[in-house]
């Protein structure tokens, strides 16, 4: 039941602190401009202004960092639809039909749409926060390390199936993902994978490998060209059409609710949320779309599925923040140290004893979804005119910026040498077929499953039973046996409705000799 004289201090509360709604618009357009730029990240501009909180209020604080937060998550979509670049890994799946949409003439469009799903998927995130808050807290307790490496298991599988004719080649560049996350220095302390290098003790960095893989290959075809958008009549940046896609969003609802409700989900479980998120919303998407061949291509659904879930995972994250005081993301765990800064620890304890601060932070949250639609407008007006500029003077500073971005992420030469032998990698995958998105979700996802797959041997005493003790663990085991079983059948029955098609268009001369 809800608390409603709690929720009427909350918004007391928010409303009496003029100085929360300075912060907000501010955290907001510094989320935008670290989102946007190739090599930056959300935790990176929260980490920096980090400090800043401790002269603020706790609530001004947490509204401070949630507003980078939510900037941050349609900051990434600009890059990934202007130029093929996710500006954070969050984005990946934005780049997949946001960038055919703008090499069409129609950037105006996508960016209106992606804003739009950012907006409203931030804004569902939080409404269902406010839901389930209280009792999804008691149930995410009860999630232990076998039932998160079964779930990590089932996000490499998932992509897997969802690429078409390509399970095994999807499979085994997840995995490849998987073995390149594990370089580095174990939990033991042991070397694996670095070749006695000290720059990779470190392990891989997931950031500049995923610009690497993703931005490469596209530079290099770019090089051959004179614009992003060739057609000259196309290169136009229009207010109107950017408020158009904005509320064209109408048309594409079911997969606004679907992607949203896919995002809050993931976004509570921790080691997934918004990275995972949109590869997971566009992937379904497409598999239950009526016309899947028009993904990739400039399907305005793709745009909506991927900033829709990435947008309301971090609604979904704050549930393990708020109800346990563990961090479920790297955003997470900053805030988690600005809760430390003010003497104030996460947990139902918290829940229970401050009620109307929790609600002025989801109240807060759902403003500031209000706020990023109206910065976020004026934001592109400016930004898109990038379609204008020649790429001779585009490409260099783009290069750069992801060169230098990658070298911050790791304060060492290891960024840039990482970028490039990603770049390199991923022209190689996308040449022979192999599956880029597989391998980035195995990069993701690596660490989480050692480390869970490790503490359920140390629980089964040595060996794995947990897995099939645990109902939970053995509900998802079913559901993968089950999602197995039921797309090899749909690719065998494929196969002979193929092979009988063939048998029945031959000619009847040529069968009988």
């Amino acid at each position: 039941m809800f608390d409603f004289p709690a929720v009427l201090d909350a918004f007391s509360s928010l409303f009496s602190m003029p100085m929360a709604w300075f912060l907000v618009p501010l955290g907001i357009f510094i989320g935008l401009i670290f989102g946007a730029i190739p090599g930056l990240s959300v935790p990176i501009a929260m980490a920096i202004f980090l400090p800043m909180t401790l002269y603020m209020d706790f609530l001004e604080s947490i509204l401070f960092l949630t507003a980078i937060f939510t900037g941050g998550g349609f900051g990434g979509s600009i890059p990934a639809i202007l130029m093929n670049v996710p500006g954070t890994s969050a984005a990946i799946a934005t780049c997949f039909d946001g960038y055919p949409m703008a090499k069409q003439g129609k950037h105006n469009r996508a960016l209106g749409l992606a804003l739009s799903a950012s907006t409203l998927g931030t804004a569902f995130g939080y409404l269902m926060l406010f839901v389930i808050l209280e009792p999804l807290s008691h149930v995410v307790l009860k999630l232990g390390p076998s039932e998160l490496f079964l779930v990590a298991v089932v996000g490499l599988l998932l992509i897997g199936l969802m690429t078409e004719g390509r399970f095994w080649r999807a499979i085994t560049a997840g995995s490849l993902g998987v073995l390149l996350a594990l370089i580095g220095m174990s939990s033991a302390g042991t070397e694996r994978g670095t070749f006695g290098s000290l720059y990779l003790l470190d392990g891989v960095d997931t950031n500049a490998a995923m610009i690497g893989l993703f931005a490469a290959s596209e530079l290099f075809l770019l090089v051959k060209s004179d614009y992003l958008v060739q057609d000259r009549e196309s290169r136009s940046v229009s207010t109107r059409e950017i408020i158009s896609g904005f509320f064209a969003i109408g048309s594409n609802y079911r997969t606004l609710f679907r992607g949203s409700v896919l995002g809050a989900g993931l976004g509570v479980i921790p080691g997934l949320g918004s990275s995972i998120a949109n590869l997971v919303s566009y992937s379904l998407t497409k598999r239950f779309s009526k016309d899947p061949d028009s993904f990739g291509k400039g399907n305005p659904d793709g745009v909506v599925a991927a900033e829709s879930a990435n947008s309301s995972s971090e609604g979904g994250s704050m549930v393990g923040l708020l109800a346990l005081g563990i961090p479920s993301s790297a955003a997470t765990a900053i805030m988690l140290s600005a809760f430390s800064m003010h003497n104030i620890t996460g947990g139902p304890r918290f829940i229970s004893d401050q009620k109307d601060v929790v609600y002025a932070i989801i109240a807060g949250n759902l403003i500031q979804a209000i706020i990023l639609a109206v910065i976020g407008i004026l934001f592109i007006r400016f930004i898109v005119y990038i379609v204008r500029v020649p790429l001779a003077f585009l490409l260099p500073p783009i290069v750069i910026c992801t060169a230098l971005g990658s070298y911050a992420l790791t304060t060492s030469i290891s960024g840039p040498v990482t970028l490039v032998v990603f770049s390199v990698l991923g022209v190689l995958m996308k040449r022979y077929g192999y599956s880029v998105v597989a391998m980035v979700i195995g990069l993701l996802l690596g660490l989480m499953m050692e480390g869970n797959l490790v503490r359920t041997w140390q629980l089964g005493g040595g060996s794995l039973s947990p897995i099939i003790e645990r109902p939970i663990s053995i509900a998802i085991l079913v559901l993968i046996v089950l999602s197995l079983s039921g797309a090899f059948y749909s690719s065998w029955k494929r196969r002979q409705d193929r092979a009988s098609s063939a048998l029945t268009n031959e000619d009847p001369a040529s069968r009988h000799g």
